[in-house]
């Protein structure tokens, strides 16, 4: 049986999706919660609590809790990632994001800033480089109309990018395709991918780049991504307004019992 403050976060996510709170309407106030008999104050807060994790409301200090006025981007896993997508098309990673979404977007609607700088230890062990090695880093910050979601910054080899449309700072992907077609021209071709994700409290200055109100978290997404050879083409690192993104994942169950039979 689900908890007192489940079955009540259920529920007014239900008025939510059917419109009985607009975007934009403040829930009610804990105490005329807890007033009709909807459960205590603890179990009101932690209600309204698990409505913010899941991206339907923000909660600030001397404005309520709000609905928000739009749901959370779906933030493909696997899928925003096809080579359909970027080496025969032109729906780079974020593109491929909106359009899941059914949301419109634009290309300027990512800008970034492009610098040689000395790698980062975190950097430099994921590229197997020496300390004091020098990377590109490619700086975004992409945005929804005016609403940053979030940032992500790659890390590549000069070797790799030098000349490329990747060292070019001009808002948008580097042309057509993005970063993934640049290195594919380039004769890198993208085989694997690791992700690692993290939740954390948003720092200073993440938080008024990205336009978080007070309390808001940000998951964090370190990125690796291999040639079929193993060799590392770009690391990078996104730092995305967690009530944003509903990160959604589909894939092939494996069966590595399987496998060690062949």
């Amino acid at each position: 049986m689900a908890p007192k403050w489940r079955e009540l976060a259920d529920k007014l996510a239900e008025k939510i999706r059917n419109g009985d709170y607009a975007p934009g309407q403040q829930l009610p106030q804990i105490r005329d919660l807890v007033e009709a008999g909807e459960g205590s104050k603890t179990t009101v807060h932690a209600a309204y609590k698990a409505l913010e994790a899941e991206g339907l409301v923000t909660s600030s200090r001397g404005h309520g809790t709000v609905v928000r006025e739009r749901a959370p981007l779906k933030r493909l896993g696997i899928a925003r990632y096809d080579k359909a997508k970027w080496r025969d098309g032109d729906e780079v990673a974020f593109i491929a994001d909106r359009v899941a979404s059914g949301r419109a977007y634009k290309r300027g609607e990512q800008t970034q800033t492009v610098s040689r700088i000395t790698a980062p230890p975190a950097v430099a062990a994921a590229h197997g480089l020496p300390e004091g090695a020098e990377v590109y880093a490619r700086a975004r910050l992409v945005k929804e109309g005016d609403q940053p979601t979030h940032t992500l910054t790659s890390y590549y080899r000069p070797e790799h990018v030098e000349g490329t449309r990747i060292v070019d700072p001009t808002p948008g992907p580097a042309g057509r395709g993005g970063g993934f077609r640049v290195l594919y021209d380039a004769g890198y071709e993208i085989d694997h991918m690791r992700e690692e994700l993290f939740a954390r409290a948003a720092k200073p200055e993440e938080a008024e780049q990205l336009k978080l109100l007070p309390g808001e978290w940000v998951v964090e997404l370190h990125r690796t991504t291999y040639t079929a050879d193993g060799t590392v083409v770009e690391f990078a690192i996104g730092v995305h307004a967690a009530t944003r993104f509903a990160w959604a994942y589909d894939f092939k169950v494996p069966d590595s019992t399987a496998e060690e039979s062949k």
